[in-house]
């Protein structure tokens, strides 16, 4: 297997909740999550950083009582869309963008997820209130968001079937707004949509589009040049790599297509839609990365690639929210065969490895104090979160 290709990404960014240098707080009683084992006994923070796991010193501290719960690093999410039902919580109801990300940002940290990649899908598409107009507009509202509790970040889907979205997502890169891009090009037979009579489906099915808007889309989209996509897939990417961000490809389907990519420089694979493309990936050193909810649920809402058979031929790096937050904490507890470490370290350090968040996603000493404390049963649920060592969450019955 090739190395996988690193970038220089990643770092710290300033958040509403900063901790006091000299605040020490103890997780007592816990069962730790660390890379390689589950850790019976104590955890100490001192200010952002861990600073011990195990046998820790309890001098000068506020004490936690975990009660026997588990404490694993915070979740990373590469890729969420979930702000757009934040955004549109019913067809035609639009509120306001940063109640919309106040309100993603507190169900995101109930879910666990410290560390949210918001995928704004840069796509004309009127009907699922999606345009790189308000792709930049939610952009703007992350960057100068100030009062959040989780650290929000920008994953931007540029549709490359669409010269105004690529156009929109060089100038957020330019900007230095984008910490991670992916390329997509929804036309039918590519990706999800594996034939024109499975694109003309899913649009039939639809409560949002019409068949006549369908066909208009085919027409659109379906006469653009493979050698016009494959340029502004080049372009999207020279962009990106040029300001040290990391790239994902969508939805690949061939092995042809995967080699491809990877020649340009993607990084990481999401949605693989079948076996061999995702093994192709995975053989080559990209990131793949599936659906936290198509492992929740038992398969693909589209009959693609099933996360469990992926996981299962092991080829699976990292799982990502998609459009349901709680699924990613979900997923380290189906039962996959695996030690529960493998399977946390899928929604903690392998997405932070893929962006360069190489203190994130991990209970090791030294390393950033984003943390969650969960309760397993009934289903699993966050009863505590910290952000660089802060506590910003706390769901407990009692004192």
């Amino acid at each position: 297997m090739t190395e996988p290709r690193q970038r220089n990404v990643g770092g710290d960014r300033v958040t509403g909740h900063r901790p006091l240098a000299t605040s020490v707080i103890v997780l007592e009683n816990a069962r730790i999550v660390t890379p390689t084992a589950i850790v019976e006994g104590a955890l100490r923070i001192e200010g952002d950083r861990i600073t011990g796991v195990g046998d820790v010193n309890r001098n000068s501290c506020d004490t936690v009582d975990a009660r026997g719960r588990l404490v694993l690093p915070g979740l990373i999410d590469l890729h969420g869309d979930d702000i757009e039902s934040h955004l549109h919580p019913r067809s035609g109801a639009r509120v306001d963008t940063h109640m919309a990300l106040a309100s993603a940002d507190r169900a995101n940290v109930a879910a666990g997820i410290t560390t949210k990649f918001h995928a704004i899908s840069f796509e004309i598409d009127p009907e699922e209130n999606r345009s790189p107009e308000l792709g930049t507009e939610i952009t703007a509202a992350v960057e100068r968001a100030d009062d959040l509790m989780a650290d929000h970040r920008i994953h931007a889907r540029c549709e490359v079937t669409q010269e105004r979205c690529v156009e929109a997502v060089e100038e957020v890169i330019a900007a230095g707004d984008a910490a991670l891009v992916s390329v997509m090009s929804h036309i039918p037979g590519k990706g999800q949509f594996r034939d024109r009579d499975s694109f003309l489906e899913y649009y039939r099915t639809s409560q949002k589009h019409t068949l006549e808007e369908a066909h208009e889309l085919i027409e659109e989209r379906g006469d653009l040049e493979l050698t016009t996509i494959h340029k502004r897939v080049n372009r999207v990417v020279e962009a990106a790599h040029a300001h040290g961000i990391p790239t994902a490809s969508h939805d690949d389907e061939e092995i042809a297509e995967v080699e491809r990519l990877y020649d340009v420089g993607l990084d990481i694979s999401e949605y693989p839609i079948t076996l061999e493309a995702a093994e192709r990936a995975h053989d080559l050193g990209m990131t793949v990365t599936m659906g936290a909810p198509n492992l929740v649920r038992g398969g693909s809402q589209w009959g693609n690639l099933r996360t469990a058979d992926a996981i299962d031929a092991g080829i699976v790096n990292a799982l990502v929210a998609d459009y349901h937050p709680a699924s990613l904490l979900a997923a380290p507890f189906v039962d996959t065969g695996e030690p529960l470490p493998k399977r946390v370290a899928r929604v903690t350090k392998h997405p932070a490895d893929a962006v360069g968040l190489s203190e994130r996603g991990r209970i090791v000493d030294g390393c950033r104090a984003d943390l969650i404390v969960v309760d397993e049963q009934p289903t699993p649920t966050v009863t505590r979160a910290f952000v660089a060592g802060t506590p910003v969450y706390r769901a407990e019955g009692s004192p």
